[in-house]
């Protein structure tokens, strides 16, 4: 049994290209893609997201947060990537995989967000299909988990047809938008089906 995983501590997570999609971990010139993707999808995403900090699109603020994800990467704590279209390299959105846990439980979580012009063009899809093989293969973890609001149908539909299978029911799992919502759990294994 794997309990550490393979990928070097120092280097950053390398880029995974998928279906339509290459995931690479954010870097200091992806703010202003970066911040006029999340401004334009404000009101999109705010029914699924933490409340954003009144700074949250300023360069000082994506800085911090690139160092923060760096940080994370080099205690094997999180990994965190942006999502861009293979064809044209625009950024559609950003996935990151965090809450890991290693020893005897060997999961993590993934979490996701797709900017307004790019929603339901199965680019998230893509990118959560992509993810997976890095997470068993590269990342050795045996289990991924997520979770979403049960209203939000298009992610409940994400996780389903990505091999996700719901586990439970969570109360008061986390503060969405300044509110407490119940989330539904997921779970996929390393021996699931493909």
């Amino acid at each position: 049994m794997a309990f550490f995983r393979t990928v070097s501590l120092s280097e950053p997570a390398p880029a995974i290209t998928g279906n339509g999609v290459v995931l690479r971990a954010p870097h200091a010139g992806d703010h202003a893609e970066w911040a006029a993707l999340r401004q334009a999808s404000r009101d999109f995403l705010t029914p699924w997201e933490p409340i954003w900090p009144a700074d949250d699109l300023t360069r000082g603020a994506f800085r911090r947060r690139i160092k923060r994800y760096a940080e994370d990467q080099r205690s094997d704590l999180a990994y965190a990537f942006l999502i861009f279209r293979a064809q044209d390299n625009a950024l559609v959105g950003g996935l990151t995989l965090a809450n890991i846990r290693r020893g005897v439980a060997q999961t993590g979580s993934i979490g996701y967000w797709v900017g307004a012009p790019f929603a339901r063009q199965g680019y998230m899809s893509a990118a959560v299909r992509t993810v997976i093989p890095y997470c068993f293969g590269a990342l050795r973890l045996h289990r991924l988990e997520a979770a979403c609001i049960p209203g939000n149908a298009a992610s409940v539909g994400l996780l389903e047809k990505t091999g996700f299978q719901r586990e439970g029911y969570a109360r008061g799992y986390l503060c969405i938008n300044g509110v407490w919502h119940d989330h539904l759990l997921y779970a996929r294994l390393a021996e699931d089906p493909k």
